[in-house]
């Protein structure tokens, strides 16, 4: 053999391959053939250093920082727990804000629906010219 000392064999027990090309793994810092390099190939007992994931605050939709060897579901708990801007009785907003012109209606919507000819807010019911006996600058066709 000419050259002894090039290229590696791979770390996984079961492949033992002479790669001359070897891939590094990251987290075990072990060599591997193509087939092994990834962490989910050779089962990485370190893979975990690699999965970075930012965990997001479930009532506040913040991402919360984890630092490294921290537990994040414990980070998460940590700062619903003290620092969360969530406030339950304050904190929801009225989502069918958005009340009907029409006189004697009281409905409301999520969404503004306004008349093209008088301008005003209808309800979903009330949302046409002719049902809400509009009294706009354009004339109504009633054939429409």
């Amino acid at each position: 053999m000419e050259f002894p000392d090039l290229g590696k064999h791979c770390s996984e027990k079961t492949c033992k391959q002479l790669d001359f090309l070897p891939l590094k793994c990251d987290a075990c810092k072990q060599d591997f053939c193509k087939d092994h390099f990834t962490c989910a190939a050779h089962r990485c007992p370190f893979a975990f250093k690699k999965d970075v994931h930012v965990p997001v605050c479930p009532l506040c939709n913040v991402p919360i920082p984890v630092k490294k060897g921290e537990i994040p579901d414990v980070v998460v708990g940590d700062h619903m727990d003290r620092d969360c801007k969530f406030q339950p009785g304050r904190s929801k907003k009225k989502i069918f804000t958005y009340r009907c012109s029409k006189e004697g209606c009281k409905k409301k919507e999520m969404l503004q629906v306004a008349c093209d000819q008088c301008r005003g807010n209808f309800c979903i019911q009330h949302r046409h010219p002719l049902d809400h006996s509009c009294h706009g600058s354009r004339p109504t066709n009633k054939a429409g």
